[in-house]
């Protein structure tokens, strides 16, 4: 199964770093690769949310609505959007490294008959996104510290 991964070390607390990637209303102060298009549809097992991606600064945004398949608090969470022949889950890991420390993990798996037509046109730009957003997180998580929240 293609997939694309990224990880990062961030000097926060695991559950600040959670709290800000499941706070969807506060992605517009952080986010520049996900968008979120409803803010009343909330992440939660089963639920599907209303998302879009700007995979390049600059670019247009796709629209997507992933299913979301696992939320364990602090530790994980993870999605599915599909269309036929096309399926791509994202996964989100958190990992405690010490009190106030946290590895981040995103991950891009793909699968479906159309994936070997569809994968090399995103593959590339997708990996810079989901980079960026790490970056991003990394970046909003460590200074919320210093805003007391």
């Amino acid at each position: 199964m293609p997939s694309l991964y990224t990880e990062i070390e961030i000097n926060a607390p695991r559950e600040r770093v959670w709290q800000t990637l499941i706070r969807k209303d506060g992605w517009k102060y952080w986010n520049t690769f996900l968008y979120d298009c409803n803010p009343k549809l909330p992440l939660v097992q089963g639920g599907e949310v209303w998302l879009s991606v700007r995979r390049l600064p600059g670019e247009a945004e796709t629209e997507f609505q992933p299913i979301v398949t696992l939320v364990q608090p602090e530790v994980c969470l993870k999605w599915i959007s599909s269309i036929p022949g096309f399926v791509h889950e994202q996964v989100f890991e958190f990992q405690a490294i010490g009190r106030d420390y946290t590895r981040y993990v995103h991950q891009g798996n793909f699968s479906g008959a159309l994936t070997r037509l569809i994968l090399p046109f995103i593959r590339q730009d997708e990996q810079q996104g989901i980079r960026r957003m790490a970056r991003e997180l990394k970046r909003y998580s460590e200074t919320r510290r210093d805003r007391g929240e």
